[in-house]
């Protein structure tokens, strides 16, 4: 089964301590023995390599959540939407699979995942490459993985440009030289109001020589779908004429398709280096939109155009380890590479602009005359690649005084077409040499980073522990190519403004050409103390950035500026009875100054401002609890109170650069706005219980979780800024909050031997919770309905996947 799913306004510490009592995020622990037999309540602990050693979890002075692999299986855990709702610490917004935009406690202002948009707040690596990109966060097949771990909060010392909130980690299971093994497993699940879905995957690990082995894991997955096309009819403002989509309707037209594998091969030279080289690639086919209009209907759209999604990724990686006298040396360096080809339909933009501005007037065919029905539909291309080097060398854990350090290189670009076609559109006004183009995008992308880091830890005695760490950075970040209409359309972007001499590929020619680079430090101060073996406490003072970039409308905006993450935490790991019970937690005060706000302007077009600054004010806390041999308790929580602590005022009309002061009532967003995406409070429980049965092992297991609304949108002020009529427009409003909701998970399952068979429910009482809303285009005009038009407001909410059941079969050799 595949789920796409995420799953009080209080002021004080008191308060916010309080709420760690209810349950506790999650998972730091590792899963007790399913086996009833064994007699022991001790838990199993995992070791985590988040802080670039091989570290006991219970023992790293860190705020950390991690799920081993025995845990994932235990969940039912197979792709993102499955782990991260057991993970407090972090939110999302999604359009469908592989677009998801990851933020950790509450540091969102509201991105959309534009081509051309800020970089990530979040850090996504895959074993030691970072795999971040622009578009969305990669959809990576969870099966043979060794944990996931994720690190709140910024991690920009050792992790860099893309962790300023912070960083998640999916570690495989590498090849073992100790002996031959493989395994499988099948699942079938069927999806209520959608259809049937289906897993097959499998691994197997084979020593070669007694220094030498290979590990391959390949696997096909079908997701079902759950969203219908419904007839509906629309009707042009300014021509008239009404078109249906008959020809597309469909029942769960949203299913896909992901095929993908991986090989590593692990080489021994010796003692004490280890040569690991990996390669790993999906590929996805999807259909249709995950989302539905409350306006149309539960889980329905009206769509007129096939809308499709091919998206590939491909990484190969190579990581070296060995020893230079006491010094360990780790060099890591990958090259991955995605291409992406969609086509989306965009007739609810054709419908609003028409209606709003009378668009349809400028929409000619080929005689000048007024185009009857200018439906319009958008073909994308997507190229991108990054390269990223690593090395760094470590003295040994056990030294009173120890240092990491590192230099770290990356280098990733972005080809992107996309082509805004009106069917029959007049080839004198189109983008010259793209007959039928309204709008051309055709740009290149390209984000550099270099970097030089060092963190060290000195034992002042036995308990008491500090560390500092800092990162020296620079980058250098480009757009290329061209954007906009054609010579002859009326409008003024685009080929009016040509930048002679210059050409770009297949564009008519170039009229983007802009950098922007910065250089600047980041920091780490960590002091921990050690109560005893089973208990520490910290405080951690660190920051984090994110590089600055460029707006395309370069002549309303001018280049947008680095963004800061300073972090103030106390933390807490503990251990009770015997070690049967982990009990951790932290307690943070963040503050972001001059973050990058994200927004569709004029034209639909992504602008990028910085605005003033915001605080964030959480606790997060995790509780594993092996009851008795029998009974396991885990659970997750997190309090984050996420808004801005000075109004945002946007930015001037004339000069675009950002208005630092003003009044509430000329604001676009005010002081004490909540921020975006993030719900004030997000936790899980989870309770397992194992037991012999016909000499079988058994067990069930329930979960639920839960999360408070969220915002979709930072603009909530409804009074515009005079002269910028998208300045002020009230998006929260527009858009609609996301209301809070739970969802509850039950599984129960059977092992003998080496084969394991389970049945599972996920969301088993059919919530519809709401994970993302949003709009195709600009919010004031996408957002409202159309009556005349026969257009429902053109707000898509993309719901935890209804109630889904399943039934896997399993077996190891």
């Amino acid at each position: 089964m595949k789920t796409r799913a995420l799953g009080v306004q209080a002021s004080g510490w008191a308060v916010l301590l309080a709420s760690t009592a209810l349950c506790g995020p999650a998972l730091a622990a590792g899963a007790a023995d399913t086996s009833a037999a064994s007699g022991s309540t001790e838990i199993s602990e995992i070791i985590v390599t988040a802080s670039k050693r091989a570290e006991n979890i219970q023992s790293l002075p860190l705020s950390i959540q991690a799920i081993d692999t025995k845990k994932l299986d235990e969940l039912n855990i197979t792709n993102f939407q499955d782990y991260v709702k057991f993970m407090p610490s972090v939110s999302y917004d999604t359009a469908g699979p592989n677009s998801a935009s990851i933020y950790m406690r509450g540091v969102a202002a509201g991105e959309n995942g534009n081509h051309s948009g800020p970089l990530p707040s979040v850090g996504t690596y895959l074993d030691e490459q970072p795999i971040t990109t622009i578009g969305g966060t990669l959809d990576v097949h969870i099966y043979d993985m060794a944990r996931i771990e994720v690190l709140p909060g910024p991690q920009g010392t050792l992790y860099g440009a893309s962790s300023e909130a912070g960083t998640l980690r999916i570690i495989t299971n590498k090849p073992s030289t100790v002996g031959f093994s493989a395994g499988y497993d099948v699942e079938g699940n069927t999806v209520d109001h959608g259809g049937q879905g289906g897993v097959v995957e499998g691994f197997i690990n084979v020593p070669l020589a007694s220094n030498v082995a290979v590990r391959i894991v390949a696997f096909g997955e079908r997701d079902a779908g759950y969203i219908d096309n419904v007839f509906g009819t629309r009707t042009f403002a300014t021509s008239g004429a009404t078109i249906d989509n008959a020809g597309v309707v469909e029942k769960d037209f949203n299913r896909a398709d992901t095929i993908g594998g991986r090989a590593a091969l692990k080489i021994d030279l010796g003692a004490n280096w280890t040569v690991t080289p990996e390669i790993i690639g999906q590929q996805l086919w999807a259909r249709g939109v995950y989302g539905f209009q409350e306006g149309v209907g539960d889980l329905q759209v009206q769509r007129f155009q096939p809308d499709r999604d091919y998206d590939r990724w491909l990484q190969a990686s190579l990581t070296v380890n060995g020893k230079i006298g006491r010094f360990d040396l780790t060099y890591s360096g990958g090259y991955f590479y995605r291409w992406i080809d969609s086509f989306n339909d965009y007739t609810d933009y054709s419908i609003a602009y028409d209606q709003y501005y009378g668009s349809g007037a400028y929409w000619l065919d080929k005689n000048g005359d007024i185009l009857q029905k200018p439906q319009q539909s958008i073909t994308g291309r997507h190229r991108y690649d990054k390269e990223s080097n690593e090395l760094r060398i470590a003295s040994p854990a056990s030294d009173r005084f120890r240092i990491i350090a590192g230099l770290f290189q990356e280098r990733q670009t972005d080809w992107i077409i996309q082509d805004y076609q009106i069917k029959d559109f007049g080839p004198q006004i189109s983008v010259t040499g793209w007959p039928g183009s309204i709008w051309l995008t055709d740009q290149n992308r390209i984000d550099r980073d270099e970097a030089a880091f060092a963190e060290a830890s000195y034992d002042i005695t036995p308990k008491l522990t500090i560390t500092g760490g800092i990162r020296g950075y620079h980058y250098k970040n480009s757009l290329f190519g061209f954007f906009g209409y054609g010579l002859n359309y009326p409008f003024s972007t685009g080929e009016k403004h040509c930048i002679p001499g210059l050409t770009f590929r297949d564009a008519p020619c170039v009229d983007l050409d802009r950098v922007v680079s910065d250089y600047g430090e980041t920091h780490k101060v960590n002091l921990t103390y050690r109560l005893d073996d089973a208990k520490l406490v910290y405080f951690t003072y660190s920051t984090g950035y994110r590089p600055g970039g460029v707006n395309r409308a370069l002549l309303a905006f001018p280049t947008y500026g680095t963004d800061t993450l300073d972090n103030y935490e106390v933390g807490f790991k503990t251990s009770w009875l015997n070690r049967s019970l982990f009990f951790n937690g932290a307690l943070y005060d963040e503050e972001w100054s001059q973050f990058q706000f994200s927004f569709l302007g004029l034209n639909s077009l992504t602008q990028i401002q910085n605005a003033p600054q915001a605080r964030i004010r959480g606790v997060e806390a995790s509780l594993e609890w092996r009851a008795t041999e029998r009974l396991t308790i885990s659970g997750g929580t997190a309090y984050n109170n996420a808004e801005l602590t000075r109004n945002f005022c946007g930015a001037d009309p004339d000069t675009g650069v950002v208005v630092d002061n003003c009044a509430d009532s000329d604001a676009q967003a005010v002081h004490g706005q909540q921020l975006p995406f993030t719900p004030k409070f997000k936790g899980n429980l989870t309770g397992r219980y194992v037991f012999d049965l016909g000499g079988w092992h058994a067990n069930v297991q329930g979960s639920v979780l839960y999360q408070s609304r969220t915002f979709q949108a930072l603009r909530s002020n409804a009074d515009p800024v005079p002269g910028a009529p998208f300045s002020g427009t009230n998006e929260v409003a527009l858009t609609g909050i996301a209301p809070a909701y739970t969802t509850a998970d039950f599984s129960a399952g059977l092992q003998r031997d080496h084969l394991t068979m389970s049945v599972f429910i996920k969301n088993a009482f059919d919530s519809r919770g709401q994970i993302t809303r949003a709009t195709p285009c600009t919010v004031s005009i996408c957002a409202q309905a159309y009556p005349d038009a026969g257009a429902p407001a053109a707000v898509f909410v993309y719901p935890v996947q209804p109630l889904t059941v399943g039934i896997r079969i399993g077996q190891t050799f």
